[in-house]
């Protein structure tokens, strides 16, 4: 009797789900609470264990989408363990020959293809781009070397290899797949029909015969389908005259529509001021060194541009608002977003609650996001929910620049490079510090004198320090 493997109910609102990903392969044999599959919904993604022993028969493949209730698979009661080899006993002269026969199929029996598919990365995210293969159709992989970088329109992971073997790549470079698509397979213990040399034990009278016909299965392993390592070559982008033309990534694709759609929705406005860095300087020399003791981290430009910010919006809150339609949605919490560049393009996770942070826990979470952000580690719940966003651009250089608001939010602050000017200090000229800043902000909600007022208060905060410590 076979036991059917259906798709639960997951709420109300909930009527189709995704076949997101496959763990167990058709014809597998699987154990009671082995994890079976990852389904996603509209809401979220959860994953379906099996209900018996048995044997795996796969129905609905990855990347379908399914109603509520459709059987997807099934699993037969007790037909995985119907590889009987117990051929190996017999011992009279004439089992020979058939040893020899059935050494293929043990060899075959001992090899195991795992698949390489594309995992669920977030709810809304439905497909991907295989961005760049780390290796050769054919190769021969060991367990955790990356073996693929996949990008989406959020953000970029790199997948790796579960066991050793041998790569067998069906998805070239450049191609957008599913969520749950099939993009290559791990053929492991190919190698390992050598093991099968063992037979020579049941041959103590025909021994040529069974010693001739035993490699001959062993020669056909050092074919680990290296003749088509070329068939890798066309994923990469192929040069016309003097420009190279490639597909943009999924993530590069979704910045340039979100920025567009900025553009066209928003009435934006730039204002600018600048701001003496002198005393900030100054500050962080003197507590550095007890500051790492303490806490183990540098205390940073960004965090005190947090702490300004925050404090800013408190003063005027009509920039920690929104616009939805006809209604205006006043955020009583400061969940500030911090642009990262990163080599697949920006983000912006968001630092939660940074009125109630220290100085210290805003640096760790930042270094936390930058060191998540460059091993392309970054989840959809990170990029979610902030209520204002600050750009550094003066970390590539940039001097001055009119940044563009992240919807819907109602205003970014643009930072940028620190510069020896002279200015004018009580009637003299000095040389300080001085660093630009550039408010762009939603002009249908935010009027101009409380732009100006929200720059010129961090400004202030940020050339008296001591006292925005004093106030936090």
């Amino acid at each position: 009797m076979a036991f059917e493997v259906i798709i639960p109910n997951a709420g109300e609102s909930v009527t189709s789900a995704n076949v997101a990903q496959w763990h167990k392969a058709d014809g597998d044999s699987v154990q009671k609470g082995d994890i079976l599959l990852t389904i996603e919904t509209d809401k979220v993604s959860q994953e379906i264990e099996a209900e018996q022993n048995g044997t795996l028969q796969i129905i609905t493949p990855e990347g379908e989408e399914v109603a509520i209730g459709t059987v997807v698979a099934k699993i037969a009661e007790g037909a995985a363990s119907s590889s009987p080899a117990p051929a190996t006993p017999a011992t009279p002269v004439e089992a020979a020959t058939p040893v020899t026969q059935e050494a293929p199929a043990s060899a075959s029996a001992s090899t195991t293809v795992i698949d390489v598919i594309v995992p669920a990365a977030g709810e809304s995210v439905t497909s991907a781009n295989v961005a760049s293969w780390h290796v050769s159709n054919g190769d021969t992989v060991s367990k955790g070397d990356a073996l693929v970088t996949l990008e989406t329109d959020k953000v970029s992971s790199e997948l790796e290899a579960e066991e050793n073997g041998t790569i067998e790549i069906i998805t070239p470079e450049g191609e957008e797949v599913s969520i749950g698509s099939l993009i290559a397979k791990i053929t492991v213990g190919a190698a390992t029909p050598a093991a099968a040399s063992p037979a020579p034990t049941p041959t103590p009278a025909a021994t040529p015969a069974a010693k001739v016909a035993e490699p001959k299965p062993i020669t056909p392993t050092p074919v680990p389908t290296t003749p088509a390592a070329p068939k890798a070559a066309p994923a990469k982008p192929s040069e016309e005259g003097r420009s190279t033309r490639k597909k943009m990534s999924m993530l590069r694709r979704k910045i340039a529509s979100h920025l567009v759609d900025a553009q066209q929705t928003a009435a934006i406005l730039t204002t600018f001021n600048e701001v003496d860095m002198s005393a900030i300087m100054k500050l962080r020399k003197e507590v550095q060194e007890d500051f790492v003791k303490k806490h183990g981290c540098k205390l940073g430009f960004m965090s005190l541009f947090v702490k300004a910010v925050t404090q800013a919006l408190k003063d005027v809150p009509s920039i920690n608002g929104r616009i939805d339609g006809t209604d205006v949605i006043q955020n009583h919490f400061y969940d500030i977003g911090v642009a990262v560049g990163t080599e697949k393009g920006l983000v912006v996770p968001v630092l939660r609650d940074c009125d109630k942070k220290g100085f210290a826990e805003i640096e760790q979470d930042i270094l936390g996001y930058a060191e998540k952000a460059r091993d392309g580690k970054i989840e959809m719940s990170d990029l979610q929910g902030g209520v204002f966003t600050i750009s550094n651009g003066g970390v590539y250089g940039s001097l001055l620049s009119t940044p563009i608001i992240n919807p819907p939010q109602s205003g970014i602050l643009g930072m940028h490079t620190i510069q020896q000017r002279p200015v004018a200090v009580n009637g003299k000229v000095e040389i300080r510090p001085m660093m630009y800043l550039a408010l762009s902000y939603d002009h249908r909600l935010v009027d101009g004198k409380e732009a100006v007022t929200f720059l010129i208060r961090i400004k202030d905060c940020l050339e008296n320090p001591t006292r925005m410590m004093l106030e936090m």
